[in-house]
């Protein structure tokens, strides 16, 4: 529905998504808010005096829904996204998404919005001029990363919204935005710091996450200057969290031979495809380090008694997000969200990044190979061994399929890596599903270790007795 307010002034644009799946899976009644927004006057919703409105309501694909971001982000004049639905984690991944009418568990990553793609599409317009407020229900494994990591959409827009864990009684409704709906409808016009708290009150505040961030410009309008407020009394302030470093070698593990470490650019004019990455000195796995971009992160409001009196909300800030084309160095601010505990963050930039190299230059490209090792490393530093066992694993395969030789250093490394990986997998059925592919490219790729293809078989056998490999 397109809905057009007033006729002077600046154009605003507001992109209204409710999605959630059809049947059984749906966690939250996303539709029912739209009946509230659609009466709300136009330019409430954009708070411009001319207004364009686009509702999505329960759409089917995620290419859709990526268009239609597309195609509002490139737009000039404010523009506005309310998103309500759920989120989930894709099984291959483990990356946030946004789940739509057709998406279920098993076909998530291709049936759901990758919520990278988001960022990714917004990260392009000028800091400030973007506001998403989002109404969200996270399901289990979901919630379980979220409420660690936090996620957002980058410095430069201005996020506000809730998200709350899912609830096994019943579907959730979206208070929080029919709360913005009802004092609009009211005729009242508070800022948006103000009309999020209120909404975060109505809708309840505990044991859920409250997103405020508010992007500034920089003297030189540039994106890199990010306003960041301390929580006030009564608000518990999240502790950085430590790096995650893998657990101590055994003796029956092989030792990767270092774990690329990826950092500035150099003095020199070498471009990506005469500098491949990984090609520095090696490092132990336990000293590696990757640097990155994030999102904007989430401050979890804990589950307190209710006070007589509402408390403010924090308003946070976090590095960026990955813009496409930009000549800073994106790496350091991802290792600065990973060591502040913020990993669903930084992996959604690494990932929002190897998709503009995918675009850009294809597929088994340098720089697409790249940024999987990245996120290869990121999953390390999250404790997520069998997502990275997975992610080095396709980092050979790709490296493979450019013709590079198995006993070239960056493939044995790959390799190397992923059986390191898969040595710390706590569980069992995880390392088992993980071991064929693991076995066919030790079988490949034997690596300078001697005995490490009898290695991985024997640890198989032990997880799987009377189930032999060879």
């Amino acid at each position: 529905m397109l809905i057009t307010g007033g006729n002077t002034g600046a154009l605003g644009t507001a992109l209204l998504i409710a999605a959630a799946p059809v049947g059984k899976g749906r966690l939250v009644d996303a539709s029912s808010v739209l009946p509230a927004l659609a009466a709300v006057p136009p330019s409430a919703l954009t708070g411009t005096r001319v207004a364009t409105v686009i509702e999505l309501a329960d759409p089917l694909d995620p290419q859709t829904v990526l268009t239609r971001v597309r195609a509002a982000a490139a737009v000039d004049g404010p523009l506005f996204l309310y998103v309500v639905g759920q989120l989930q984690l894709d099984r291959k991944q483990r990356l946030p998404h946004l789940a739509l009418a057709r998406s279920a568990p098993s076909t998530l990553r291709y049936t759901g919005l990758p919520w990278h793609w988001l960022a990714a599409e917004l990260a392009g317009r000028p800091p400030g001029a973007t506001t998403v407020i989002v109404d969200l229900v996270a399901d289990p494994d979901a919630w379980s990363q979220l409420s660690e990591a936090g996620f957002g959409l980058g410095p430069g827009v201005r996020l506000y919204g809730r998200v709350a864990p899912s609830s096994r009684r019943e579907q959730a409704l979206p208070n929080y935005l029919k709360t913005y709906a009802s004092v609009w409808r009211g005729g009242s016009r508070p800022d948006l710091a103000t009309l999020h708290e209120q909404a975060a009150i109505q809708a309840g505040m505990e044991g859920v996450l409250l997103l405020a961030h508010v992007p500034s410009v920089g003297p030189a309008g540039g994106a890199g200057i990010v306003r960041s407020e301390a929580p006030p009394a009564g608000v518990p302030a999240a502790a950085p969290a430590p790096v995650a470093t893998a657990p101590a070698q055994t003796a029956s593990a092989p030792v990767p031979r270092g774990i690329p470490v990826v950092g500035p650019p150099a003095a020199s004019t070498a471009s990506p495809e005469t500098a491949p990455p990984g090609s520095g000195t090696p490092t132990a796995p336990t000293a590696a380090t990757v640097f990155g971009t994030a999102s904007a992160p989430a401050r979890r409001v804990p589950a307190t008694p209710r006070a007589s009196r509402a408390t403010p909300l924090p308003r946070t800030a976090a590095p960026p997000v990955p813009r496409a084309r930009e000549t800073h160095d994106p790496h350091p601010a991802i290792l600065a969200a990973a060591r502040a505990g913020r990993h669903s963050e930084a992996a959604a930039a690494a990932a929002a990044w190897e998709q503009q190299e995918l675009r850009t230059h294809g597929p088994h490209s340098l720089q697409a190979i790249h940024w999987l090792e990245v996120r290869a490393d990121l999953a390390r530093l999250a404790q997520q061994p069998g997502l990275s066992c997975e992610l080095w694993m396709t980092v050979a395969d790709a490296r493979l399929a450019r013709q590079q030789a198995a006993d070239e250093s960056d493939v044995e490394g790959a390799v190397d890596r992923a059986h390191h990986q898969w040595e710390q997998i706590g569980d069992p059925a995880r390392a088992r599903e993980l071991a064929p592919r693991l076995v066919a490219l030790r079988r490949a790729v034997p690596g300078r270790q001697r005995g490490a293809l009898r290695v991985l078989q024997r640890r198989l056998e032990d997880l799987h007795p009377g189930h032999s490999t060879a």
